[in-house]
């Protein structure tokens, strides 16, 4: 199935990826951009901005959709938080996304990293886009009482591909989470992909859960798959329908939705939370 002209992106990526990566100047940084082969890597770096990922680059789930290097991951960098600061500051950042790879092998789940990131990068406003931590409610009020402005969490897909998909993780876990960072008074964000053979009305589904849980912010995006070896998009997603599901989100209340062909779960991050800075 040949990509339609709409899913080909034209950027200078190399150039700009080594641009991004002269000015950091630190190998122990990782980007979730190059790390899970984001079509977006080329416009984003070419802006100076990017998506932080922390706790390594070694992923202990298999999830389906996902470009990222599976395995045993390394021990943690104590330096990390000071890294990202470091970086952050040498591009100018005002808005910071941090996400990680998902560490089960870790009690915490990484928690306790991401609370010292988000300290030491105040007073800057943060958007921690984490993973369940297997539903542990003491490692995600860990990362809540750091204080990150938007809580980030991605459902992914619908809950009936998660066998498929996300065999690891679990729908109403990751609804359970969002609505508990709400609780909490934060601002709260998640995403799904489209194309993996999902309908219409599982996708308006999943939307209305969410805003029963009162999430604040929705990105809806088409899967690409990183690699030959992932499974094939079912699908692709025509402009129009992505419009159709901005039209949706907004009338069922989200403070801004984000849905188009390449729009990610941190794409245009800051843009999409300015009229609440």
């Amino acid at each position: 199935m040949a990509l339609p002209k709409f899913l080909i992106k034209r950027s200078p990526k190399q150039k700009n990826i080594r641009k991004i990566r002269g000015l950091i100047n630190d190998c122990h940084i990782h980007t979730v951009c190059e790390s899970a082969k984001c079509p977006n890597i080329g416009e984003c770096f070419s802006r100076s901005t990017l998506t932080f990922m922390i706790l390594g680059n070694i992923c202990t789930r298999n999830c389906g959709f996902c470009g990222m290097e599976k395995g045993i991951p390394l021990p943690l960098n104590p330096e990390e938080p000071k890294r990202v600061a470091a970086a952050v500051k040498k591009l100018k950042l005002q808005y910071v996304v941090v996400t990680s790879v998902t560490r089960d092998d870790l009690p915490d789940g990484g928690a306790s990293m991401f609370a010292a990131v988000i300290k030491t990068l105040q007073p800057l406003k943060v958007e921690a886009l984490i993973p369940d931590f297997k539903g542990n409610k003491e490692a995600l009020n860990t990362v809540l009482d750091a204080g990150p402005f938007v809580l980030n969490h991605n459902v992914e897909t619908i809950p009936r591909l998660y066998p498929f998909f996300r065999p690891q993780a679990d729908y109403k876990r990751s609804l359970d989470l969002l609505k508990s960072a709400k609780n909490r008074g934060l601002y709260t964000k998640s995403g799904l992909m489209v194309g993996l053979g999902e309908t219409r009305s599982e996708v308006s589904s999943v939307l209305k859960d969410l805003r029963k849980i009162s999430c604040d912010l929705v990105t809806i995006g088409q899967y690409l798959p990183p690699s030959k070896a992932h499974p094939k998009a079912e699908r692709y997603v025509l402009p129009e329908e992505f419009e159709e599901y901005r039209e949706i989100g907004k009338k069922m209340g989200f403070l801004k939705v984000f849905s188009g062909p390449f729009v990610r779960s941190s794409y245009h991050a800051k843009e999409a939370v300015e009229e609440l800075i």
